[in-house]
């Protein structure tokens, strides 16, 4: 970022899939314990001379960014289980439907991403969604 140090950039904990009952507690008021303190003084130091008024909102965009991203593989992980499909079954299963639909012309970009689209794991896709929104805030930032 800059004028900080380089933000690393990797992927979430894979910790958090042996902790399931974590993404019940995210997205609400935090618990301001000596670790976060310590985390929001990482987070600061690596923005580095960003404008004051930037930081908040910046550290709650990747916040933001990582809680949806935990709270959804969560969610696919426990519908899995009560559905007892996995995604690739469940994608197969919307096939008929989406073909029709499709059919209809009415839906030619979803169509297009469908069929011809990269289809990412949750890992590669959190990577990239982090890049592109730490490359917008570097953007903003540099200004």
């Amino acid at each position: 970022m800059a004028g900080g140090a380089p933000v690393p950039r990797r992927s979430h904990p894979a910790r958090v899939h042996q902790h399931e009952w974590l993404a019940d507690l995210l997205g609400g008021r935090p618990r301001l314990g000596p670790h976060a303190l310590a985390s929001g003084k990482t987070a600061v130091a690596a923005l580095g001379d960003v404008d004051l008024d930037a930081v908040m909102p910046v550290v709650a965009a990747v916040n933001a960014y990582a809680i949806g991203a935990v709270r959804r593989e969560i969610a696919e992980r426990r519908a899995e289980r009560a559905t007892g499909m996995d995604e690739k079954r469940w994608q197969t299963s919307l096939g008929p439907y989406l073909e029709r639909t499709f059919a209809t012309g009415r839906f030619p970009a979803p169509a297009t991403v469908v069929h011809d689209a990269a289809h990412l794991d949750a890992d590669r896709t959190f990577r990239i969604g982090l890049d592109f929104l730490l490359d917008g805030i570097e953007a903003r930032i540099s200004r």
